[in-house]
């Protein structure tokens, strides 16, 4: 299985994965000649999509997904809660295609389970994306861990983990404090050191890739999300350490079995 973080932050989110003949993307929250672009950065065409999955309806994460959609004739799966709230926004998509969250959706080589999380949207979840023989987790836009979430992400190959913020910038930032209460709140994004706190618990021999995602551009950086999450690995592990950014895709990693 190959991935890569397409962009992550608060201005737009993708993640594209590919296993075998079958490649998919997970939001599309920058315009649709953008993603082209990324894509591109890796060798890799809209055209070649087989399906979009979104994660929930804010504007970061869905942006560009009618456009893709109807561009590329593409499949948009989404559970009922997310295609809800974003209905007005995307727009008439090419083929709409509901999913029920928690259960597992089949295309063509992959499998994608979706898992419940806490964001401040009506249905929001995570994806478990697997292939014969690896796992990948996405979870970001998550205000706490709950058991459920900490149970889908114990075996992964590799991780995409949301490191929001740190929590002194947030406090002595820009941000009202309306909106620091909300980025706080169990229904806002994780600060570093929860995050760390969290994937301490993840940790296994298999995990290959984990890759610090959402990463805010004015409450976080991406040497101090790298060093709160390197306080809790083990240096035993062969796993590989990422920050994704916001502007330029990540590298290709590949995950094997």
């Amino acid at each position: 299985m190959n991935f890569s973080v397409l962009g992550s932050g608060s201005k737009g989110n993708s993640l594209y994965i590919e296993s075998g003949e079958t490649a998919i993307l997970i939001d599309a929250g920058f315009s649709g000649k953008e993603i082209a672009k990324r894509l591109s950065f890796h060798g890799k065409e809209m055209a070649h999509l087989d399906g979009l999955f979104l994660t929930h309806e804010h504007g970061d994460h869905i942006q560009g997904a009618g456009v893709i959609s109807r561009r590329c004739s593409l499949p948009v799966y989404a559970n009922e809660g997310t295609f809800k709230g974003s209905d007005k926004k995307i727009g008439k998509l090419h083929k709409r295609v509901e999913f029920e969250t928690g259960k597992i959706v089949h295309l063509k080589s992959l499998e994608i389970r979706s898992f419940r999380i806490s964001h401040d949207t009506l249905d929001p979840v995570g994806f478990l994306i697997s292939d014969a023989n690896v796992t990948l987790a996405l979870c970001t836009d998550i205000g706490k861990v709950s058991t459920l979430v900490a149970s889908k992400l114990m075996n992964c190959e590799a991780l995409v983990l949301e490191f929001n913020h740190d929590p002194h910038m947030l406090k002595t930032g820009p941000y009202p404090l309306s909106l620091q209460q909300r980025v706080r709140s169990t229904h806002g994004h994780l600060a570093n050191e929860d995050a760390a706190a969290f994937l301490k618990t993840l940790l296994h021999d298999k995990l290959q890739y984990v890759i610090l995602a959402h990463l805010s551009e004015t409450n976080n950086t991406a040497e101090l999300a790298l060093k709160s999450a390197s306080t809790v690995m083990n240096p035993k592990l062969h796993c590989h350490l990422h920050a994704a950014a916001q502007n330029i895709p990540s590298n290709l990693f590949t995950v094997r079995k």
